[in-house]
Order: C-alpha cells, then sequence, then structure tokens
C-alpha cells in the first residue's frame, strides 16, 4: 500500500474520533449501505475541488436512451492530470475506515480498472442514471464509495433496501450528495438510480471502488471494460488509456 499523501494528512485523525460501532451496526442493518452527512468537511476535500477546474475538459459525455446521461472522468486522467484524486483513494486512514465499517479487509483495484476512482459529472439537463446495481465483475465483492464534491442541482440518489431480501420488505430512500457526505453501499446489494438534474444545475461526485479479491475472469473483464466504454468513459479512454496515462 502507498503511503498517504500529506495532502490529506488530517483525515487519519478525523476518522479516529467517529463512532465506528453505530456507523458499523447502521451499515450492517441497511444490508451494506449508509449515508453519512457530512463525513468531510470542504477544507478536507480542498485538494479534490482544486483540481476540479483544470479537469473540464477532459469530460467524456455519455448517453444511453431510456438509461444514462451524463459525463464522467476515469482513473487514467485523474492519475495524469489529478494525483490528488488517487492520494485520495490510497489513503490508509480512509481505508482503514473502510474496512473497519464492511468488516473485511479491502483491496485497491488493480491499474487496468478505469473504475478504480472516477467522476462522474451532472452538468446538463436531463443528466441521469438508471435503476441498476454496481455489479461485481470481480470474483468477490465491490464496494461503491461515493464523495459529494459539488452539489447546486436537484438531482437525488434514490435506492432501495432488501430489494432482494424475501423475507423482509423493500425500503426505499433518496438523498442529495452535498459536498463532503460520503455514501458506501455493496454494488450488489443497492438497487439505485440518479434523478436527473435540471438546466443550469450542476453535481459533480467522486466514485472510488474498493474489492475483496483482484481475480477476474478474462471474459467479465472484456465485458466490464465494454460497459465502462460505452457507458463511462469512451472507448479510447479504456481500452488505450492505461498505455497512455
Amino acid at each position: 500500500m502507498l503511503a498517504q499523501s500529506s495532502s490529506f494528512a488530517t483525515l487519519k485523525p478525523h476518522l479516529s474520533g467517529l463512532d465506528m460501532a453505530a456507523l458499523r451496526a447502521e451499515f450492517e442493518a441497511n444490508a451494506e449501505f449508509i449515508a453519512i452527512p457530512e463525513f468531510l468537511s470542504t477544507h478536507d476535500i480542498a485538494p479534490l475541488l482544486d483540481a476540479l477546474p483544470a479537469l473540464e475538459s477532459r469530460v467524456h459525455r455519455n448517453f444511453i436512451p431510456g438509461h444514462k446521461k451524463g459525463g464522467s472522468i476515469s482513473r487514467y486522467d485523474l492519475d495524469a492530470h489529478a494525483p490528488s484524486f488517487p492520494d485520495f483513494y490510497r489513503s490508509p486512514a480512509l481505508q482503514g475506515f473502510l474496512q473497519t465499517l464492511c468488516g473485511r479487509p479491502l483491496l485497491q483495484c488493480p491499474a487496468d480498472d478505469p473504475h478504480t476512482y472516477a467522476l462522474y459529472y451532472y452538468t446538463e439537463a436531463g443528466d441521469h442514471i438508471g435503476w441498476h446495481y454496481d455489479t461485481s465483475y470481480y470474483k468477490g465483492a465491490r464496494y461503491t464509495v461515493l464523495l459529494g464534491l459539488e452539489d447546486r442541482s436537484s438531482c437525488r440518489l434514490e435506492y432501495e433496501l432488501y430489494r432482494d431480501d424475501p423475507k423482509r420488505a423493500t425500503v426505499s430512500g433518496a438523498t442529495a450528495l452535498s459536498p463532503g457526505m460520503l455514501v458506501v453501499f455493496n454494488g450488489d446489494k443497492l438497487w439505485h438510480r440518479v434523478t436527473p438534474s435540471a438546466a443550469g444545475e450542476r453535481r459533480v461526485v467522486l466514485t472510488l471502488e474498493y474489492v475483496t479479491t483482484l481475480g477476474m475472469h478474462p471474459l467479465r473483464r472484456f465485458v466490464s471494460n465494454m460497459k465502462d466504454a460505452i457507458a463511462y468513459f469512451g472507448f479510447r479512454q479504456v481500452f488505450s488509456g492505461a498505455k497512455r496515462s
């Protein structure tokens, strides 16, 4: 594991002061889902916010009729042009917090996964994503972490808990993703979507991905890359991004 960047040196004392027992109990009770408002302050995420203006020209827009519209930046561009994002992803304090929350060891994704950390942009009228799971193409579990960076929008993350549990009634919920808010969930368990943005609105979210095993069948790697190429980052970025960064 890489050393923690000095840009995020304040994370360790901040995260060590959280009530982990209560957070973990909530996470487990919600079938491995939690939303934590004001998890980090704008000061804590300042290196990420400061990097956003220079990244604007690198947003890849995508549109899948009936399912998705928006913009994205993959880890390859973030590695090459905004090192604060990989620094944040690799922060031992953050990864330690997530491992305690999930109650299991978590691994950083390999260098050829463009979705390891990425930015989502909802900046045009109608930007959204329809109902879906964050399916794990790895042999183990995949945990999605969302961190709000900018939110001047009416978008909501809507979700359904216990949807596939025949012993429990489905519980619906919704939340904005304000700056510094953290959402963590098991990608195979949470049915969720983001509601459409309106004209003149802006929402930027950082997504992080941690897994329990690095193993992935080559066919599933191809399917995962095709999904990322079509729905998020474009073919050039996904299939040659690692070589160019």
